[in-house]
């Protein structure tokens, strides 16, 4: 995935409509209307001022209608070098009338299309240029003073304009960015979700799986209908196993849906299944005895209970096969919900099924996740103990159990 940081700090230049250097400038129907109004603007303003060359010389009205002209004609070319327009004009109109339309319209473009460090020092220079300007052609009704405060007023509004439409722009980019950011956080995080309860589900049905194999390698003479029922379990469990395989699959292979048309996610077990749980694992011949003092539960918090003694009963399976367990749930609303894994550290058969610790880290790492906190290891009697607090609300209602 892509730094954050990079997506923070680098503006593209298409977003800004910064032209390339490098080639033709590619204008969206957008850009091609805003630059025909552009276009309009700056020769209507020079429109306007053209009442005011009657009293100049024949030659110099002439200049100033080929400026004019080519300085309108060279708004076009406004995306492509904005600073270098802004430049000419800027400086043409210190002495020609009719350039002062392209000449706004460039100060715009430069406001909008470059940060402030270059953009001020052209600003500056408009300002610097309208001196000689205002003491060249002074408005008869202004005077000199009036006429060069109102053109620092019209550049200043002009000039403010464009730093707030580049604001603007830097602002919306900012919020797209972080929207495609938390988007591939979403994902990421929801993929790391299912990858923690693919883990929880096919460890559980694969230590079945394990538990009924060790049972028919160490007892060959075991009765017909003992094999068969084992077989039929192994069966069961790896059809199961399976299908959860193929679900996490496909949803790992596929995009995800759109947001008005979200896939169900299946229903997961809370702390209510654990009984269930439990008789499972008693059908595969494993020694578990639950204690359940607690009958309802928050959705959430049952279910990582649930994941936690599920989890903890895999672990023994594999690595105490045959072991006792006992299984004690506890707890009230303010004072948490509390579960305890007891096995002793002893197999049956003699074989250990390898595992890397990685169940115990999920297993912390959801308890934390869950703003509680997991124990793990042997006690001095010789058993191995998984003991998990998970605070529970005083406020919650019965009817979010």
């Amino acid at each position: 995935m892509t730094d954050s940081h990079e997506y923070r700090w680098v503006l593209p230049s298409v977003l800004l409509g910064d032209g390339s250097t490098d080639g033709p400038v590619r204008r969206s129907t957008r850009d091609w209307i805003v630059d025909v109004v552009m276009f309009l603007l700056a020769c209507g303003l020079t429109l306007v001022t053209m009442n005011e060359l009657d009293i100049r010389p024949g030659p110099v009205v002439a200049l100033e209608q080929v400026a004019g002209l080519l300085s309108c004609l060279a708004v076009w070319l406004r995306r492509r070098w904005p600073v270098a327009l802004a430049v000419v004009t800027t400086v043409l109109s210190s002495y020609l009338e009719l350039v002062g339309g392209a000449s706004v319209v460039a100060l715009f473009t430069v406001a909008v299309h470059r940060p402030f460090k270059i953009s001020g020092p052209v600003a500056l220079l408009g300002t610097v240029t309208l001196v000689p300007y205002v003491m060249l052609r002074p408005d008869p009704d202004l005077g000199p003073l009036g006429s060069f405060v109102f053109g620092v007023a019209i550049m200043l509004t002009v000039f403010a304009w464009g730093v707030v439409v580049r604001a603007r722009r830097q602002l919306v980019w900012t919020l797209r960015q972080r929207a495609d950011i938390a988007a591939v956080e979403a994902k990421r995080l929801e993929r790391e979700r299912i990858a923690r309860e693919m883990h929880d589900v096919l460890a559980h049905r694969l230590s079945m799986l394990s538990l009924h194999a060790g049972a028919l390698e160490f007892r060959p003479d075991a009765p017909a209908a003992e094999i068969a029922r084992a077989a039929g379990a192994i069966r069961s469990n790896a059809h199961l196993a399976l299908q959860d395989l193929r679900q996490v699959i496909g949803v790992l292979r596929h995009p995800a849906p759109p947001a008005d048309d979200p896939v169900p996610d299946r229903p997961q077990p809370t702390l209510a299944d654990l009984s269930a749980l439990v008789e499972e694992c008693k059908q595969a011949g494993m020694d578990v005895r639950l204690d359940l003092k607690v009958e309802h539960a928050p959705e959430g918090l049952g279910r990582n209970l649930y994941r936690i003694v599920q989890e903890a009963l895999t672990n023994a399976r594999k690595h105490a096969g045959g072991a006792p367990a006992v299984v004690a749930v506890g707890g009230a609303p303010g004072e948490g919900l509390s579960a305890e894994v007891r096995n002793a550290l002893w197999t049956r058969h003699g074989t250990r099924i390898p595992g890397a610790g990685a169940g115990l880290i999920g297993l912390a790492e959801r308890a934390e996740l869950a703003g509680g906190r997991l124990e793990h290891g042997p006690t001095p009697e010789g058993d191995f103990v998984v003991r998990a607090w998970l605070p529970w609300p005083a406020e919650t209602s019965r009817e979010d159990a």
